[in-house]
């Protein structure tokens, strides 16, 4: 990925934040057939191993599991709000004109190297854990007791674990930092104005993005 100094986001915790909030995450890989993109839900342990620890699961009946032997090295993108913003809304466009269109957006890559976790009490806890994370807000969050013991059972024996030990976190937080303070305060200004809710969690990390210059 390319990232310009003025758009790179290095503070871990800042990375780590991102993947927790927005938890789906496309997993790339490289297989038989060349580059292969499968989009799953994540849980994420900061704290194991040197960058943090990424687990999934995916269908049996997927063919990755068994191709990523050979080729264990991958990368998971972990895409944040993104936004359209107009030439018009910059000032300086409307004295110049030298502006053009662009998208603003938030986003992290995950290097790392995968593993298979082919076992029911890996398995298990995992969508155990991801249950509980995904049903929070819920009224009355499902949960696996829900359900009868033998189809979950069944379930379970349908999909298989993954493990990602990440290598490498690479931020790109494009927000207009290289642009004019007042040409960046009139592009939020609009989609605060104009947007919903990914249009304003853009405007709001543009007003506090630190400006390049």
């Amino acid at each position: 990925m390319y990232v310009p100094a003025h758009f790179e986001e290095n503070r871990p915790e800042v990375l780590h934040q991102l993947i927790a909030d927005q938890p789906f995450g496309a997993l790339v890989t490289h297989g038989p057939q060349g580059l292969d993109a499968n989009h799953l839900p994540f849980e994420f342990e900061p704290v194991e191993g040197t960058h943090g620890t990424l687990r999934a699961h995916v269908a049996r009946a997927n063919p990755v599991w068994q191709e990523v032997a050979a080729q264990p090295e991958t990368l998971v993108i972990f895409q944040g709000p993104a936004a359209y913003i107009s030439p018009n809304w910059y000032p300086s466009k409307h004295e110049a004109h030298r502006q053009v269109p662009t998208y603003n957006y938030i986003v992290v890559h995950a290097h790392g190297r995968i593993t298979v976790r082919d076992d029911e009490a890996f398995v298990r806890g995992l969508v155990a854990r991801l249950t509980r994370k995904m049903e929070a807000d819920q009224p009355r969050p499902w949960k696996m007791g829900d359900a009868p013991a033998d189809y979950i059972k069944q379930m379970l024996g349908a999909i298989v674990g993954i493990e990602i030990e990440v290598t490498r976190l690479v931020g790109k937080w494009k927000l207009g930092q290289n642009k004019e303070a007042r040409d960046r305060r009139g592009a939020a200004d609009a989609l605060l104005a104009n947007g919903g809710d990914m249009q304003e969690a853009v405007a709001e990390a543009m007003l506090n993005a630190p400006p390049a210059f």
